[in-house]
């Protein structure tokens, strides 16, 4: 069986994995997020310890990321906020002191490519992986590959209503202040209140506002790309409660316009957690691995 290698590349921590699928893993390694320098050194070193050839690795970064090959900054994080990684040459670096074969997508494609592969959207051909956390992100899956456009999407950055007479809060988004990602991620919550969202009681009013524009995100993808499931991860929705929230609320404002099953009995089978959990990331840069050396 041959050996694949698996980064998922987040702005809090870099996991690391060896193996070839869920079921066969040899070794992991997590690692804080500090400087590009000194992260990306203990990456390298993780996968030159090892103790097999490995085949190839996949990088699932956070972004944004330059996946254009044709472009001199192809595999560079680029205008991230994330203090230290601006025009990060993450895949170079990698690639050049590892000499093997290096491919790298964003974190959120590579998720939603393992959860097709190995998750809750298996046998399905259009699948839409978001994660609600540090960032709003969302990969696309279409017959099990990733879509890429002239960017990756940037589900994150869409612009959603907001009535400021109701909710006052400017966004926390430091690009478009109130886009999706400036009004409903983790830092947005931790802004607008004061505290982390982990510590706020579900009861808290955030929480209506959080499932709100959620809601309203959700079904803006809805109608554009027509998914056949969606995936919502990250911290934020570690709350599984909110799930029921959100569900009814995209009914709610679909407003019986899409007559399929998914917006009827079905809804808690169309917007689910994934199925692989935290570590859908770190599997999905394995997939990615071993897909894209075959292609």
């Amino acid at each position: 069986m041959r050996t694949f290698g698996g980064v998922e590349a987040g702005g809090t921590k870099f996991s690391c994995v060896l193996g070839s699928d869920p079921d066969h893993i040899l070794s992991e390694r997590t690692i804080r997020t500090t400087t590009p320098e000194k992260t990306l050194a203990q990456v390298i070193e993780f996968f030159a310890e090892a103790s097999e050839p490995i085949s190839s690795i996949g990088i699932g970064s956070f972004g944004p990321v330059e996946l254009n090959q044709s472009s001199r900054f192809y595999g560079y994080i680029t205008t991230t906020p994330k203090p230290h990684w601006q025009n990060t040459d993450v895949l170079g670096t990698i690639s050049r002191a590892l000499k093997m074969p290096i491919f790298i997508d964003t974190d959120t494609n590579v998720a939603g490519l393992a959860e097709t592969k190995w998750g809750s959207a298996q046998s399905l051909n259009f699948v839409l992986y978001v994660t609600v956390g540090t960032g709003i992100g969302g990969g696309y899956i279409i017959d099990g590959k990733p879509y890429h456009g002239m960017l990756h999407p940037e589900i994150g950055h869409m612009r959603i209503p907001h009535d400021k007479k109701q909710d006052p809060f400017p966004g926390a988004c430091s690009f478009h202040g109130d886009c999706l990602e400036g009004l409903a991620s983790g830092p947005a919550i931790h802004k607008r209140w004061g505290i982390p969202g982990e510590n706020l009681s579900l009861n808290h009013p955030a929480w209506i506002f959080e499932t709100d524009y959620v809601a309203m995100g959700l079904v803006n993808l809805i109608c554009t790309l027509s998914p056949q499931r969606i995936i919502l991860g990250g911290g934020v929705m570690r709350r599984i409660e909110l799930f029921d929230q959100i569900r009814t609320k995209v009914r709610d404002l679909a407003k019986g316009y899409f007559d399929q099953p998914q917006f009827q009995d079905k809804i808690s089978e169309y917007i689910v957690p994934p199925m692989l959990g935290t570590r859908a990331g770190v599997l999905g840069a394995l997939a990615l691995a071993k897909d894209r050396l075959a292609s």
